[in-house]
């Protein structure tokens, strides 16, 4: 292989920058590592902005400090790398409540995003079955078997405590529904233990004990000035080129590698790589795939995920009456548009303002739900204050500034069995093409953790495929 190895990464979201940092540090020196950005901003959705003169995040908010085993979380071991780790800053309040029957109940403790570790905690907020979670002899899961999560919990613990606890949890980090999601996707902790424990109460208490937490731990963890300092500190961590508005529209396999095309099709750059790493959405990804003679198999599989639509709506109030929660979920079976809202500089109170302004974010949108985002930014906003006023029971102050954040198709939908898809895929393309590789949220799972894992994960298998490290 010739050396300087080239790199092409398609994609500048946090996964495209994280393997760009991992081929800086892992791959030999003169390695000539390329971003392409098809639009003209890096990160994904990853971005800080500012409303009412005070920074808000317009994208993903936090980051978990540790990963599913245990240890530190992939984000945080990046953060660490970049020199950032000293401003890391964790919730103020962290106590969240659900929105049912009118009113605002606190999240019950123990449960792992929502599925119980004892029953009797969650009778707040749901009644269990009364013959709930029977143990029948056997693991709850057999060895390679996939299930959704509200197939599970409604079997074992009943309707009321999928629809009032799990689906509102699961909503709001992916935008979908408990009865469509992947266990072994979105709580792989909870299905590796599925696949031992008889009973959904042992599942959950064993896949908590497998990852012990202090008391007083912080769970989450935030950048101050904003998750944009990571980006920024990522960009030019490793000195790779970074092609913003530079769309990847072609990919040719060569004798020697790959030859991108870039750029509008009125005067398309031809550029020359000995490997590509896709870190772009599966639709996009799909498209590049298509064009790979033996690799239509694995293009369709890929092009056949598919995402929801959201919108974040924040909202800048004059000392609202705002209750000492870092915010609340919403269960679809209460029919409001909001599905969740985080009182944004009470959570995060390194943000308090002393002219007592707070800035409210309420995240509208579910997965098949995408008609009630198409109305005007105004009327979006007007409903979100109307739907909070009423979760609250007070009426909130007119906002003095509010911003709407589009995120079409933006949250991945893994249906049972998506692991075992995404495995054959990777499988197709070692085999045939092992200097292309494929990272991101839609194939490995949502939250910076997982995205910054799934980058560096494969630009290690690029540089595998190339001869190995220095």
């Amino acid at each position: 292989m010739r050396q300087p190895w080239r790199v092409a990464i398609v994609g500048g979201g946090v996964t495209g920058l994280a393997a760009a940092v991992r081929l800086a540090d892992r791959a030999p020196a003169g390695t000539e590592v390329t971003v392409y950005e098809q639009s003209g901003v890096l990160g994904g959705k990853l971005r800080t902005g500012e409303l009412a003169g005070g920074p808000v995040e317009f994208g993903a908010e936090s980051f978990l400090m540790r990963d599913p085993a245990g240890g530190e979380s992939a984000a945080v071991t990046l953060i660490r790398r970049l020199g950032l780790a000293g401003d890391i800053v964790h919730p103020s309040v962290g106590q969240a409540a659900l929105a049912v029957d009118g009113g605002l109940r606190p999240v019950p403790g123990g449960t792992l995003v929502g599925v119980p570790g004892d029953l009797a905690k969650v009778t707040t907020v749901a009644e269990p079955a009364a013959d709930a979670d029977p143990d029948e002899g056997r693991p709850l899961l057999a060895p390679d078997a996939d299930v959704s999560v509200g197939a599970l919990v409604r079997a074992r613990f009943g309707d009321a405590v999928v629809d009032r606890l799990v689906d509102p949890m699961l909503g709001g980090v992916y935008a979908g529904r408990a009865d469509d999601l992947s266990l072994a996707t979105t709580m792989p902790a909870l299905a590796r233990a599925a696949r031992v424990e008889h009973t959904l109460l042992g599942a959950v208490r064993a896949a908590q004990a497998a990852a012990p937490r202090a008391p007083g731990e912080p769970v989450f963890g935030t950048l101050a000035g904003g998750l944009s300092r990571l980006v920024e500190a990522a960009a030019t961590a490793g000195g790779a080129t970074i092609r913003r508005t530079a769309a990847v529209r072609e990919l040719i396999p060569t004798a020697t590698g790959w030859r991108l095309t870039v750029g509008p099709t009125r005067d398309p750059e031809l550029v020359d790589a000995d490997a590509v790493l896709l870190a772009v959405p599966a639709r996009p990804a799909a498209r590049l795939l298509a064009g790979v003679a033996d690799l239509a198999g694995a293009a369709a599989t890929v092009g056949e995920l598919d995402y929801a639509s959201v919108a974040l709506v924040t909202l800048a109030l004059p000392r609202p009456e705002l209750p000492a929660l870092s915010g609340f979920l919403v269960p679809a079976t209460e029919g409001l548009l909001v599905k969740a809202s985080t009182f944004f500089t009470t959570k995060w109170g390194h943000l308090a303002r002393p002219d007592g302004l707070a800035l409210v974010r309420a995240s509208v949108g579910r997965y098949g739900e995408e008609a009630s985002l198409q109305v005007t930014d105004d009327d979006l906003a007007e409903a979100v204050h109307r739907e909070l006023s009423k979760v609250l029971g007070v009426p909130l102050p007119a906002p003095v500034a509010r911003h709407v954040q589009r995120w079409g198709g933006s949250l991945p939908q893994y249906t049972p069995g998506h692991l075992d898809r995404v495995a054959a895929v990777r499988a197709a393309l070692r085999g045939a093409h092992p200097t292309l590789a494929l990272a991101g949220a839609g194939y490995d799972g949502v939250g910076i953790p997982v995205c910054v894992r799934s980058g560096a994960t494969a630009a290690e298998e690029i540089i595998t495929a190339l001869g190995g490290s220095a």
